[in-house]
């Protein structure tokens, strides 16, 4: 067994909102946690959902925060919308853009040729999310794809954590052109393959940890790409969240943060009392999980997911049942 955590793996795949970052602050610990996994050697490749950006803008706002990165470091699902496109359609084509300059600079570099309205006759609409998005261009996308034009979306987040709290994100304002067209979107992000896909390609990783916050996109996608994860809980997940997650949600891993990339990996053990980990038991009894013990909280969680998990099978435990640890857990919220 590796006497870290991060020595297990040859690249991390590293989500950045909630992750890495959160709006203009870095995430408590990842610029030092960060530094010390490069000088061991480990590559990093920042993989976002959010394809409003370049991925030169995303390297200069990480370089800003401590956390130096080139725009080769950086993979985005508008680079993985682009490739489908580009794979499925002559070079030059007109492709109408619903979002903003990381999206078409992406369109642009695949060969494609961004438009704006659909009387340019695109082959293909991608919509990311951006700030500037008006109901105009969101009309162009609609009229593109009744047209017959492929629809494509960046990214199905319904939400996106910032430094203000929860808005909404590209899978919610992806549901307008849909509903008005009657065309579901193909999506390109997390948790979907070809996010996944495109950071293979760029990194050439052979042991990729996936690192994120989020549940449904970045462990998700972990699991159906049959890699590693690991959950940190400086974004938008917490501990009832992780306790009743059904199997494709769970984690290989769970840390406070990154710097729990630098210590021994660490998971539950079943002892004749329950699971174990660190100081702490849990386990399940009358359709109620127990926490017992002293320690890291971090460990009473990973002993508390053990328990549930295993409760649960290939369902989900019911919250009620979890709820009476969640004092005892509350630590590990941000």
């Amino acid at each position: 067994m590796p006497a870290t955590l991060v020595e297990a793996y040859d690249t991390l795949l590293l989500d950045l909102d909630g992750v890495v970052y959160l709006g203009r602050h870095a995430v408590q610990n990842a610029p030092e946690a960060l530094a010390e996994a490069r000088e061991r050697g480990v590559r990093l490749a920042f993989v976002t959902n959010n394809a409003s950006r370049t991925p030169g803008a995303i390297a200069e706002h990480l370089t800003g925060l401590g956390i130096p990165a080139t725009p080769d470091d950086v993979v985005t699902s508008a680079q993985a919308a682009a490739r489908l496109v580009a794979e499925r359609f002559p070079a030059g084509s007109p492709v109408l853009v619903v979002g903003g300059m990381g999206l078409r600079g992406a369109v642009r570099a695949y060969g494609l040729r961004p438009v704006t309205t659909a009387l340019d006759d695109p082959v293909a609409v991608v919509q990311g999310i951006w700030d500037g998005l008006s109901y105009g261009l969101l009309c162009e996308g609609a009229l593109a794809v009744q047209a017959g034009a492929w629809f494509v979306a960046a990214n199905g987040d319904t939400t996106m954590p910032t430094n203000r709290g929860v808005l909404p994100g590209n899978g919610s304002m992806s549901r307008v052109i849909a509903t008005a067209a009657g065309v579901e979107p193909v999506v390109a992000g997390k948790p979907e393959p070809p996010l996944h896909r495109e950071s293979i390609i760029r990194t050439g990783a052979e042991r990729p940890l996936i690192v994120g916050d989020r549940l449904d996109t970045d462990i998700e996608g972990a699991t159906r790409a049959g890699v590693d994860s690991l959950l940190v809980l400086t974004g938008v997940t917490g501990p009832l969240d992780l306790l009743t997650a059904p199997p494709e949600h769970r984690p290989a891993h769970v840390a406070a943060d990154l710097s729990g990339l630098h210590e021994p990996p660490v998971r539950a053990r079943r002892g004749s009392g329950g699971w174990e980990c660190g100081g702490w038991t849990a386990c399940c009894a009358s359709g109620r999980l127990d926490l017992s013990g002293g320690g890291e909280p971090i460990d009473a969680l990973r002993a508390a997911c053990a328990a549930a998990w295993d409760e649960a099978g290939d369902g989900r435990v019911d919250e009620d049942a979890v709820k009476p640890v969640l004092a005892t857990l509350g630590s590990l919220t941000r």
